[in-house]
């Protein structure tokens, strides 16, 4: 349920009603805009027909009952969009934001130096995995404690910020102290116990859709750490599992405009993973930003071809230059034709 507070109440009023709610047994979520604030309710239906009273407080408009299954995640729950902020950097703002760097970590040598390629052609945050999920016990798992000392180094030498992969509950802490965005990987999208972690955290975290996730589930995940009380979360598309096997996957681009359609939060898209190759990256990154996504996370490598991990889907230094700056050129045109200042 979502209490909608008149726009002249006042902040005394806005507080009684959450003690209110809080004193039946209701966690609130308040969302305070310019004008007016909503207080998103969650918890289990045995006390809802008393919740309805809620509308007999004063300062309260009105009582809408939320028919989604994610509550806090859905459009009716905050009056505009979710900005993850992230140093001065705005996650689903008007500029769109790209991460890039390597799939993993392995050396001091080729993370500075994927650091200074994303900074010199413009990219806004550094990504590298420490611990890596794979599929083959056989295959490199990551450098695991010493890539986050590694990653905090450069995050600090470099003035960038970084995110980088979480994948168990007693991790989350070591990962949070050396990174500024947490990330749930495709595999750990149900993961709940770790979900409800990254909740209680207050980084923001990145939570990727599973290859078998629906849209609705994938909101139902991003329910969990919002319910935490973390309300940093940014969504992000990186394709899915189909019959079709000309890609590594199949980056459902359709999800974007529905995604924005259902929920406040965020969008971006991860056309690395989604194809498992480097030369669909760019035109699929550009039909991202034409659908609407808020920003891309792509892989970039020194020399892909000495990578340890996903080195055939990586960029070149050359061609991520090139990448950035057709995505330049194209969010212009589309700020043209849509009627947006630049």
């Amino acid at each position: 349920m979502v209490i909608v507070m008149r726009k002249q109440a006042t902040d005394e009023e806005i507080n009684n009603v959450i003690q209110w709610i809080e004193s039946v047994g209701y966690q609130t979520h308040p969302s305070r805009g310019v004008e007016q604030t909503i207080i998103g309710v969650v918890g289990d239906d045995r006390g809802k027909a008393q919740l309805k009273s809620v509308e007999y407080l004063p300062g309260v408009e009105k009582a809408v009952p939320i028919l989604k299954p994610y509550k806090l995640a859905s459009r009716e729950a905050r009056t505009g969009n979710t900005i993850v902020q992230v140093g001065n950097i705005e996650i689903g703002g008007p500029e769109f934001i790209v991460m890039a760097g390597p799939c993993t970590i392995e050396s001091d040598e080729q993370l500075m130096e994927s650091a200074y390629i994303i900074k010199k052609g413009g990219a806004h945050i550094l990504r590298g995995g420490a611990y890596k999920p794979r599929t083959s016990p056989y295959s490199f798992q990551g450098l695991e404690e010493e890539g986050l000392r590694m990653l905090k180094k450069v995050r600090d030498k470099m003035e960038v910020p970084v995110v980088t992969e979480v994948m168990n509950t007693t991790e989350v802490e070591l990962v949070e102290e050396n990174c500024d965005i947490l990330q749930i990987g495709t595999r750990n999208v149900q993961n709940f116990p770790l979900l409800k972690k990254v909740g209680q955290t207050r980084k923001p975290v990145l939570l990727k859709r599973g290859m078998m996730t629906t849209i609705e589930e994938l909101l139902m995940s991003a329910e969990y750490i919002l319910a935490e009380g973390n309300d940093q979360v940014i969504l992000c598309e990186r394709g899915i599992r189909t019959f079709e096997t000309a890609t590594r996957n199949t980056l459902d681009l359709s999800a974007i405009p529905v995604l924005k359609e259902r929920t406040h939060l965020p969008v971006i898209v991860d056309p690395s993973h989604a194809t498992g190759h480097w030369k669909y990256v760019l035109p699929l990154s550009k039909a991202a930003m034409a659908v609407g996504a808020d920003g891309l996370i792509i892989e970039v490598h020194p020399q892909p071809e000495k990578a340890l991990c996903d080195g055939a889907q990586s960029l070149k230094p050359e061609k991520f230059y090139q990448l950035m700056e057709e995505l330049r050129m194209l969010q212009g045109a589309l700020r043209k034709a849509t009627g947006v200042l630049q």
